[in-house]
């Protein structure tokens, strides 16, 4: 079994498990603020084993371009606290000194502390695809990528570019020469994982706004509905390997609670079948028999002292919408169609339980699966696979280049980035959409 069909599969145990759900609001920890957690100095006898093996033959200094590669990275290194390197400016220094000694090594190991710090791993995001999370390569590794590369001038840019949403928002930082702002040491370290390559989706949670990147370049966006502050969406990575069509809601049961069984205790049980609801004896697919309505002690549910499971078939007026796109993680999020879409002329559309409900979903499906992509039978439940999958980054950008070359600052409408300011709940596996 592949890679990517272990992961489908637990993607789709998720959606089981934790029955379609979406966020809830209880009262957990407020994430501390992200940021690249900075690596330790690297031991000298790795540096010294890769000379070694090589019989001490120079990386950097053995030619024009790699003396011009070390010159670049001494500028990099100056500015490298807004990459996680709180001791840059000093290693920048040690490499000045280093290129006029022919001291290849000092170059090297100070190279390796600056890739690691980049690659190294963020606060406050979690993982539901685990080969999404920042992994430091080795000493060794770097070097001998940076030793078999044509021009290590060009593999300084490439690495240390990280993706162009980075990159361009590190250099207006550099030009404002404000470096210490937390919104935007926290957004550079949530940029960083975003890969330079492929198919990504990223979503901004205070712009409320989904991206398709292909390459770093954004070929297509939408406005989207995000968690609220009593219910926010977390910041995550994972990855879509499933769109699912004509989609069943599980409503979660604070929702059943206040929404469903008040009106089930005025309009009698018949206003159900109306609505396309159905109780069921639990969430998952084993475990869906329905089960007669007025069997349900819907006082109770409405008081809080008894759970009721109830889904809404599928069709035109399902809180889901036509589609929705599944992804592993830990809080039952994921994005999807809704019917009420006057709520997408909104400035500020914070205002889900933690889900996120799309603009146009049916352009995001396109792109998903291309061109070539079966057409949906109509059938509930429909999974149609996306080929390879697609990374899927829900993410929290506060600070952003302007269009007049300053830093341009969002919302924060979770407190993440704002010392002092009043923390939002994050989603738990409870409630839906």
């Amino acid at each position: 079994m592949s890679r990517v069909q272990r992961f489908a599969i637990l993607t789709l145990l998720t959606a089981s498990i934790t029955a379609p759900v979406c966020a809830q609001s209880t009262a957990t920890d407020a994430p501390t603020v992200p940021q690249l957690l900075a690596p330790s100095a690297v031991p000298e006898n790795q540096i010294d084993l890769f000379y070694a093996a090589r019989n001490q033959a120079p990386i950097w200094l053995k030619d024009e371009d790699g003396r011009a590669a070390a010159q670049s990275l001494v500028s990099i290194l100056r500015n490298a606290t807004l990459d996680g390197l709180s001791d840059g400016p000093e290693l920048a220094g040690k490499v000045e000194t280093a290129i006029a000694a022919n001291d290849d090594k000092t170059i090297s190991a100070a190279w390796v502390r600056y890739v690691q710090a980049l690659k190294g791993p963020v606060e406050g995001v979690t993982y539901g695809d685990p080969d999404l999370a920042p992994k430091a390569p080795s000493a060794g590794a770097i070097l001998a990528a940076a030793a078999r590369e044509a021009s290590l001038s060009a593999r300084v840019k490439a690495v240390s570019s990280v993706n162009p949403f980075y990159s361009q928002l590190r250099d207006e930082a550099v030009k404002a020469g404000n470096s210490s702002d937390p919104r935007i040491r926290a957004t550079l370290a949530r940029l960083s994982l975003i890969p330079a390559n492929g198919r990504v989706i990223l979503v901004d949670i205070p712009a409320a706004k989904l991206m398709m990147i292909e390459d770093g370049r954004i070929v297509d966006s939408m406005k989207v509905i995000v968690g609220k502050p009593s219910g926010a969406t977390p910041v995550l990575a994972s990855t879509i390997h499933y769109v699912t069509f004509n989609p069943v809601w599980h409503i979660p049961q604070d929702i059943a609670r206040v929404r469903v069984a008040p009106v089930v205790l005025k309009r009698g049980v018949g206003y159900l079948k109306l609505a396309r609801y159905q109780t069921v004896e639990s969430f998952g697919a084993a475990n869906e028999t329905p089960i007669d309505p007025t069997t349900v002690d819907w006082k109770a549910v409405a008081d809080g002292t008894s759970n009721v499971y109830v889904r809404q078939l599928s069709g035109p007026q399902n809180m889901m919408g036509k589609v929705k796109f599944g992804f592993a993680n830990g809080t039952g999020v994921f994005l999807h169609d809704t019917p009420d879409k006057k709520l997408f002329a909104k400035d500020k559309r914070y205002l889900s339980h933690g889900c996120i409900r799309l603009e146009r979903p049916a352009a995001l499906a396109s792109w998903l699966l291309g061109p070539n992509a079966p057409q949906p039978s109509g059938e509930p439940e429909e999974l149609v696979p996306v080929k390879g999958g697609v990374p899927i980054y829900l993410s929290y950008l506060t600070a952003q280049p302007g269009a007049d070359g300053t830093i341009a600052y969002a919302n924060d409408p979770y407190g993440l980035d704002t010392p002092g300011a009043p923390k939002a709940v994050m989603a738990t596996p409870a409630t839906a959409q």
